[in-house]
């Protein structure tokens, strides 16, 4: 080995860089997320969500701060462009000129792909979206094995990073049963290792219109906590907010509430909210002075028809009179 080839640099020649976020703490921008759960659970519905309101410069749930209207590339394999993917744009109010996809009808797109990079610094894209990951995998390559993940993770890892673009994985899960989230990921283990951010999306057992995302891995902030929607049937969404449950309790179907505590934060929440609006933090330590906990009076709020709203302090639960 030629030692005269050897580069050697010091960390005080290197100039700091602070984290960009799509979504605090959840999507970091120049980053992978992956974002995972088991089919149906409605994890592309989610993401169109978030990138409809990235389109338009809509607040994401639970943000103090909107960002201005980006640019973002979806790429889907398993749904219609023209009868699915589109229409939920459309429902979901998303600014169809800012959202593009790569012609791919002459060859498929895989990870390593260099029509990737291409296609971010073209539409200036904030956000790339694979939609699903065993899509993007050659025919050469096999998912499962970590010496072949390992350097395509690394290529797309570099896109992300040079084009400082949020790059999000949806992916299914497999079916072991008793492992951490992480390891129920399909495909390799370095698949969600090369993700600074992974998310879990699932369905409440008691409740099955509501999904929950879950927060299993953070590299560069602390994990976030929990974000419940709702799935309307015929194809209704609805954002709830913050949601008390973990992701154990999401892969071991340990969601259900105690009714008696259901019914008193229902009563305790209509009750105070009807004189005026509170702040959110001070809704839930009122509910935990009566030990009530967080998913508990995450449900009242939506049984009593309290909505969240944006003040220039904070966010608030306002209790909403229905008008005959």
């Amino acid at each position: 080995m030629d030692h005269k080839s050897t580069k050697i640099k010091y960390y005080s020649s290197v100039n700091t860089q602070e984290i960009e976020w799509l979504w605090y703490p959840y999507i970091p921008y120049g980053r992978i997320t992956v974002i995972q759960g088991d089919p149906g659970e409605g994890k592309t519905t989610f993401v169109l969500q978030i990138t409809a309101r990235l389109s338009t410069g809509q607040l994401l749930p639970e943000c103090n701060k909107a960002l201005p209207p980006q640019n973002a590339i979806y790429q889907s394999t398993e749904d219609g462009i023209a009868d699915t993917v589109k229409p939920r744009l459309i429902n979901a109010a998303a600014d169809c000129d800012r959202i593009a996809f790569i012609d791919d009808t002459t060859y498929p797109l895989t990870l390593d792909d260099e029509r990737l990079e291409h296609a971010i610094k073209e539409c200036q894209a904030r956000l790339l979206v694979l939609d699903p990951l065993q899509a993007f995998i050659s025919a050469n390559s096999d998912m499962h094995r970590a010496n072949e993940m390992r350097p395509l993770m690394n290529k797309l890892a570099g896109i992300a990073e040079r084009t400082r673009c949020a790059i999000i994985i949806i992916g299914h899960m497999n079916k072991t049963i008793g492992t951490k989230g992480l390891y129920r990921s399909l495909g390799s283990i370095d698949i969600t290792a090369a993700a600074r951010s992974v998310l879990m999306i699932g369905r409440l057992k008691d409740d099955p219109s509501i999904r929950v995302m879950t927060h299993l891995k953070s590299n560069l902030a602390p994990e976030g906590r929990s974000i419940a929607f709702e799935m309307i049937p015929e194809g209704g969404f609805h954002w709830i907010g913050y949601y008390d449950v973990t992701t154990d309790d999401l892969l071991t179907g340990n969601t259900q509430q105690d009714d008696s505590k259901l019914l008193q934060a229902r009563t305790l929440l209509k009750e105070v909210l009807s004189e005026k609006p509170m702040l959110c933090a001070d809704a839930y330590a009122l509910c935990k002075k009566y030990n009530i906990g967080e998913r508990t009076a995450d449900s009242a709020k939506r049984l009593e028809n309290i909505k969240s709203i944006k003040m220039p302090d904070g966010w608030y639960w306002k209790f909403e009179v229905d008008i005959l």
